[in-house]
């Protein structure tokens, strides 16, 4: 564009230094050079894809210099300027856009789709919403360490209408996070203008419904941008609370480069360009002497000449080459397990009482283990497990929560990133659901993605024979079980339960840990007083036999249990598997390979549940073995009913002694 000779911005220097007004340019001038060559190297089809922020560039800027260095930014796909304003290498940034091993996540994501420790920012996933409900676990990590520190956190307009938003807001006011959400309202979400993405005039009046301080910024003036943010910081540091910040801008490029901008009026976009915020600011800083033609001249030739190093030597590393052992060992994070073997004093434990003593022994072991769920706290929540643990470990580890699942997942990720295990309780394993996207698009891909760990325990009450309806009933491990990155553990036993919780709480990947309802208060069993350990991917044999293997878990064990004494004839393996991912393939496979014949129950519905890979695996690596088909039992293809006499037709269990003989026979 052509220079702007007078600017269009008033802008007011206030008390800053000349030095500082040219760090402000440069720091702006930098990702617009860079872009204008990005763009240059897609039409070479040197890059895949770019998301453009030209015209954006004193948001990005100006919230970068305003906080500290060790604060946590949360940037989206146009803050090119906070990557550049950290100082990261630009040679590891153009490694990361053209899927180089030197990037940041080993050509496993692209663009700005990651993180990176050193530097303190965290990168977005493509759902966007999640970033704003981290940004909620990184400010109460801050608070729970009290060190003063802000976080601040992008989002466009367009990601204002997904629930995250709210559910970010909510928590953050609720617990008074020092957290910053940045608006960047720049009048389109990919080809739709804010007429049809709001129904208010600004976004900021949203922060009132939440009882949130808001404000409007001009987001193209980089002098108020960088002041107001800096005064805010400064302030949320001494009175912890989040604020909320729309920035008034406007999207110069397409969505994508792809996706071209026909859609936007030609008024507009001259406009806009008429504001050009670096164009402005230059033609500011020329009328007060500040910048001078050598002194932009040098910028320019510098910035130019770090960007074509930076090129070449990203050029000249070698492509990656494809590993299946590498990748397959980046899925989880090692885990170095550490057995505690039990004590010899033991006491009748209820399956309830084992996961609260197991839970509270892992919060007296990890000081800063914090567990978070609706209803956990004074009530103890809604099965009582956290009863009394407020009056133990106060309601800075045990916290309430609002309805706000989604928020609550991605505020763990949070306290992940800043080194804080969490638990987070989900009142039913049904209501996962609300937290679904988080679960299985950030915590479990965040390892794989850029390394870093998802130190996090979702505690799942499941399962039917209750009486609860389709709504409280449901065994939904199968979501999770085919989700690389997650681990999965469903126990069926007091003892199994204690020791697996405080295993997955030490791990620093996600575990989803399941624990069924109807076994709560009805199984009983002689349970070491202290704390220990049992390793995941390692099954129970509870019976063993010749004539069958049976395999399975949660209630489905005690359904087998039954089932075998009801009919001592019957000798068979009885393997529990305790964890589902990792799973126990060693011993499943030995069993089947002497016994010759397989069934394998669940409490799920037939198709697309754990039973149907099983079977799966069976059929592949023991056919030779195989005296019958495997065989799967399982719950019918329906909703679970409420009432008993429907939940009892519903469930496996009136199917599986009739299943067995038919094996035996065939």
């Amino acid at each position: 564009m052509p220079t702007i000779t007078k600017s269009n911005i008033a802008y007011d220097k206030r008390n800053l230094s000349d030095k500082a007004l040219l760090k402000l340019y440069y720091n702006m001038l930098k990702p617009r050079l860079i872009e204008e060559k990005m763009l240059i190297l897609l039409r070479q089809g040197k890059i895949s894809k770019w998301f453009s922020g030209i015209g954006q560039e004193a948001i990005s800027v100006g919230v970068t210099m305003a906080l500290k260095h060790n604060e946590y930014i949360l940037p989206m796909h146009r803050n090119l300027g906070v990557f550049t304003t950290r100082e990261i290498p630009l040679h590891r940034l153009f490694c990361q856009w053209q899927g180089k091993a030197s990037g940041f996540t080993k050509g496993r994501d692209r663009s700005f789709h990651f993180g990176t420790q050193e530097y303190n920012i965290v990168g977005m996933i493509s759902h966007l919403g999640p970033q704003l409900g981290v940004a909620d676990g990184i400010a109460l990590a801050n608070l729970l360490k009290n060190n003063g520190n802000v976080t601040a956190v992008f989002s466009g307009e367009g990601g204002t209408s997904e629930g995250d938003f709210h559910e970010a807001l909510n928590v953050a006011s609720v617990w008074q996070l020092p957290v910053i959400f940045c608006i960047e309202n720049n009048g389109y979400g990919l080809s739709t203008p804010t007429s049809e993405q709001y129904n208010c005039k600004h976004l900021a009046d949203r922060g009132k419904g939440y009882g949130i301080e808001s404000f409007i910024l001009d987001g193209n003036n980089i002098i108020e941008t960088y002041t107001k943010v800096q005064k805010l910081a400064e302030s949320i540091r001494k009175r912890p609370r989040p604020i909320l910040i729309e920035f008034k801008t406007f999207r110069r490029r397409g969505h994508e480069e792809a996706s071209g901008t026909k859609y936007v009026p030609q008024e507009l976009m001259d406009e806009w360009e008429a504001k050009d915020p670096i164009e402005n600011f230059r033609s500011f800083l020329f009328s007060k002497k500040i910048l001078s033609q050598s002194i932009d001249e040098s910028y320019i030739t510098k910035i130019k000449s770090e960007i074509d190093s930076a090129l070449t030597s990203a050029y000249a590393e070698p492509k990656i080459i494809p590993s299946e052992t590498a990748e397959l060992n980046d899925v989880y994070k090692s885990f170095d397990y550490k057995e505690v073997r039990p004590n010899n004093e033991t006491k009748e434990l209820r399956l309830i009482d084992a996961i609260s003593e197991g839970l509270k022994q892992s919060m007296q072991k990890h000081q800063d283990l914090v567990i978070m769920g609706q209803d956990i706290a004074e009530y103890g929540g809604v099965f009582k497990i956290t009863e009394g643990f407020v009056e133990e470990f106060g309601k800075d580890r045990v916290r309430n929560t609002p309805i706000c699942e989604s928020a609550i997942v991605e505020t763990a990720m949070g306290l992940s990133i800043s080194g804080i295990k969490s638990v987070v309780e989900m009142q039913f394993a049904d209501f996962v659901t609300s937290g679904f996207n988080p679960v299985v698009n950030y915590l479990a891909k965040s390892h794989y993605r850029w390394q870093q760990e998802a130190d996090v325990v979702v505690r799942m009450p499941c399962g039917a024979g209750v009486a609860a309806g389709p709504f409280h009933s449901q065994t939904n491990e199968a979501w999770f079980t085919k989700t690389p990155g997650l681990k999965v553990v469903y126990p069926a036993f007091p003892y199994d339960a204690k020791g697996l919780l405080a295993t997955a709480i030490n791990d620093p990947n996600p575990v989803l840990f399941f624990e069924h309802k109807a076994l709560y208060r009805s199984i009983k069993q002689e349970v070491p007083t202290d704390y220990f350990t049992i390793p995941f991917g390692k099954a129970a044999f509870l019976k063993e036999g010749e004539a069958v293997t049976i395999i399975t878990y949660g209630a489905g064990v005690h359904w087998a249990l039954e089932t075998l004494e009801n009919n001592p004839d019957i000798s068979a393996d009885l393997i529990d598997l305790r964890t589902l991912q990792p799973l126990d393939k060693e011993a499943i496979i030995n069993s089947v390979k002497k016994t010759g014949r397989a069934i394998i129950l669940q409490e799920d519905s037939l198709f697309g549940g754990i039973a149907s890979d099983l079977s799966a695996m069976l059929m592949e690596t023991c056919f030779q073995y195989l005296d019958a088909p495997v065989k799967r039992v399982a719950s019918m293809e329906t909703p679970i009913p409420f009432i008993g006499q429907l939940e009892d037709q519903y469930l496996a269990k009136g199917k599986f002694e009739g299943a067995l003989r038919a094996l035996l026979s065939y």
